[in-house]
């Protein structure tokens, strides 16, 4: 019997062309406050993009902790260290759910979980500088320690009040919080970190671009997802 004759590299460049092009990257742009659904291959995607890092961040939190020599150090490491676990964990654990079960009501609990721990990590990385760096023993500035957690918390009030009612406005809200308190570097003695401090916050601010590409741009929430991580990571060190 005759071997079946072996395939072109053109045919197999074009049978893979054309698979790639049956590939859905994106579903339509949705209008007004409607919620877009992404596609399958944007749900795992945005799955991978968060959950490879849950555990590096359970790795650098600890390690975080085990290095704290006295008990400020401890306890902004704590708090950072928390945050960051959290963000990843609950940001995976969502898109999940969001993948498997499109319309359990835990998709929309942790939707909203999702969207509140964003306040948390912002207050949670302003946490370790506020604390461990000297401010003046007057003034505004060392109010902020607990100040940026207030910011959080009304933050998270209104995005639970007004869950994805108003997105614009909501997006406007994490750009206040997470830019506002970094103004309080004119006022330090202290401004050593400044650097990671601008470039990690230029990284969210710049993500939060594709936050808002969902339906324009292919893979966009998972594009967000590695601004986050560059930006997080930029802050640990």
């Amino acid at each position: 019997m005759d071997k079946p004759q072996s395939r072109s590299l053109l045919y197999w460049v074009l049978e893979y062309t054309r698979i790639f092009k049956q590939i859905k990257w994106k579903n339509d742009r949705v209008r007004g406050n409607e919620a877009y659904v992404p596609t399958d291959v944007e749900h795992v995607a945005n799955i991978l993009t968060h959950g490879v890092w849950i555990l590096p961040s359970v790795f650098c939190a600890t390690s975080l902790y085990r290095e704290s020599d006295v008990y400020y150090e401890a306890y902004a490491s704590v708090i950072y260290g928390t945050a960051l676990v959290l963000l990843f964990s609950v940001s995976t654990v969502f898109h999940l759910v969001s993948f498997a079960y499109k319309d359990s009501v835990w998709r929309e609990v942790l939707h909203r979980m999702d969207r509140g721990v964003i306040y948390i990590f912002i207050a949670s990385s302003y946490t370790p500088w506020l604390v461990l760096k000297e401010v003046p023993d007057s003034g505004w500035v060392i109010h902020l320690r607990w100040a940026v957690w207030i910011l959080a918390g009304l933050g998270i009030l209104y995005q639970q009040l007004f869950h994805e009612r108003y997105k614009l406005l909501g997006t406007l809200i994490y750009l206040a919080i997470g830019i506002g308190p970094s103004v309080c570097i004119y006022e330090m003695t202290d401004v050593s970190g400044v650097t990671e401090l601008k470039y990690g916050g230029a990284v969210y601010v710049l993500g939060l671009v594709f936050f808002k590409l969902d339906g324009r741009l292919p893979l966009a929430h998972a594009v967000w997802h590695l601004f986050v991580v560059v930006g997080a990571t930029i802050h640990y060190q």
